[in-house]
């Protein structure tokens, strides 16, 4: 065989090998595909192909093995047990940026679907070949790499005290500085993961500088930056006190308000979640956010949006309200209370009326003030029915149970009142029946109102246990009334009257 016949040789090989991997990276983009690509062996096939002559069919072979690995976690594993991963770490330190690329892609499609498959990437020496990646001078390797560390991290606190302890927190504080927006999102992405799990982790990120170079991003027109952004500062205020006023000395308000009015609804759930978590220490914290307008700006959001963005705005007016009787008044000032109403109402999801009921209840317990705003914005019916309504998940009866004493207990607003007492059930017409028996011994005209609107004759009807609580509340109403008066509604007088006409004897 001549050379040039042994050279056509090799170099059909070559290209069948290259069609080969490029037929299988084709092919995995679709999951059609998945299953008969699992059956045919194509993981065994491919690494062989990792250590190939040819880069490009090393970089294509990894390309492929990530999108199979990324499917589920059954690939994801055959990549773990084919003993893939310690190739893919030797290569991602020896070989060219597009093969970093792909090795780095097949990292993070194996790390992401749990935390053992994303402990077997730590335990192959993945994380320091990935934190030299950080230092690469090409972008795209760094996005890569920053990429892999987030999803190695997002799942636990020791995966993330991995990533910390490999000294990717410094070089991914570097990385939210540079030019490249896609390479900003992803490392904001991955100190946002790291910060998540737990007051040391976060410290960690604040001592490497981020807050000052994230609270600058705030404002990016890019969507996908600024939801990233807002998400790392809020992992990092959730966790104390302290954490939270680092977030606030990076002077983030009032700027951060402008976020709760963007087009993209992450954006606004993000910004809303920030508001939250610092509102959520003390009231100084929450008494700021006040003063910056950050009350009035958070009900505009909720809305101005539905469904789960609506949550953490929600849930942010609640713990501005529990904090003080001042800060509840400003969320009904700033007219909280009918939006809260409106999400109550409107809101088909349980987890989300719960929040709304919750945040009510933070309000409306303070004082009788507090307590008739809420009661006036016609909540205690739709509460009521809520705690009732057999379809009602356990979370929303026991918030809306909660949250009808917590204002019941305060109400001193009657007409609100009074519709409950023919629909409560026992728990709750006690506290009813309470309100009336603070507020009818001092109120002349109130006693009228709750003869002739049919209060009195109600508590009459009620069977209440002798010597309990309900007992004396309704014997303290009664004490208010003349005693033919209380005979007189009492059920059964007007049989009792019939029989005494019938039983009378005339005088002739």
């Amino acid at each position: 065989m001549s050379q040039r016949q042994v050279l056509q040789v090799f170099e059909q090989y070559q290209r069948a090998r290259t069609q080969f991997v490029q037929t299988v990276a084709e092919l995995a983009t679709r999951p059609q595909n998945i299953e008969t690509l699992q059956n045919a062996g194509v993981m065994a096939l491919l690494r062989p192909l990792l250590l190939d002559v040819v880069p490009n069919i090393q970089q294509t072979a990894a390309l492929a093995l990530g999108r199979l690995a990324n499917y589920n976690d059954d690939l994801a594993e055959a990549v773990v047990k084919g003993d893939i991963l310690p190739q893919l770490v030797y290569s991602l330190a020896e070989q060219n940026r597009f093969y970093k690329k792909a090795a780095a892609f097949v990292l993070r499609a194996v790390g992401k679907h749990s935390p053992q498959l994303a402990q077997a990437i730590v335990d192959c020496g993945a994380l320091d070949t990935l934190v030299i990646c950080l230092e690469d001078f090409d972008p795209g390797v760094k996005e890569a790499a920053s990429w892999a560390l987030g999803y190695i991290a997002r799942h636990n606190a020791e995966l993330s005290q991995a990533v910390v302890d490999a000294g990717a927190i410094p070089l991914l504080v570097l990385c939210i500085q540079e030019p490249e927006i896609s390479l900003r999102r992803i490392a904001a992405s991955a100190l946002s993961d790291v910060s998540k799990h737990s007051p040391e982790l976060a410290q960690t990120v604040v001592d490497a500088g981020a807050i000052a170079h994230l609270a600058q991003m705030i404002l990016n027109p890019d969507a996908k930056l600024k939801r990233q952004v807002l998400s790392a500062l809020s992992q990092i205020a959730k966790h104390s006190v302290d954490l939270a006023e680092m977030v606030v000395e990076a002077e983030i308000f009032p700027v951060v308000l402008t976020c709760l009015k963007d087009s993209d609804e992450y954006v606004k759930k993000n910004a809303a979640t920030l508001i939250r978590e610092i509102a959520r220490h003390t009231p100084e914290l929450s008494q700021l956010i006040v003063n910056a307008g950050g009350v009035a700006a958070v009900i505009d959001c909720v809305g101005s949006c539905k469904g789960n963005v609506r949550l953490p705005g929600i849930m942010m007016l609640g713990y501005v309200a529990a904090h003080s009787e001042n800060l509840a008044m400003a969320v009904i000032i700033s007219k909280g209370v009918p939006q809260l109403a409106v999400c109550l109402s409107e809101e088909p999801e349980d987890h989300i009326k719960a929040a709304a009921a919750w945040s009510l209840g933070q309000i409306g317990r303070h004082t009788p003030e507090h307590a008739r705003a809420v009661a006036v914005a016609n909540v205690l019916p739709v509460l009521l029915s809520f705690y009732m309504a057999n379809e009602s998940s356990e979370d929303l009866q026991v918030k809306t149970k909660k949250a009808l004493k917590n204002i019941l207990q305060k109400c001193t607003h009657l007409p609100a009142l009074e519709p409950l007492l023919h629909d409560a059930p026992p728990n709750i017409l006690k506290h009813v029946v309470g309100q009336f028996s603070k507020v009818l011994p001092h109120d002349s005209k109130a006693r009228r109102l709750f003869v002739t609107s049919g209060g009195l004759k109600k508590v009459q009807e009620i069977k209440a246990e002798a010597g309990s609580l309900l007992q004396e509340y309704i014997n303290t109403i009664n004490n208010c009334y003349p005693e033919e008066i209380v005979r007189y509604y009492s059920p059964g007088y007007s049989q009792a009257l019939l029989e005494r006409v019938e039983n009378y004897q005339p005088v002739l």
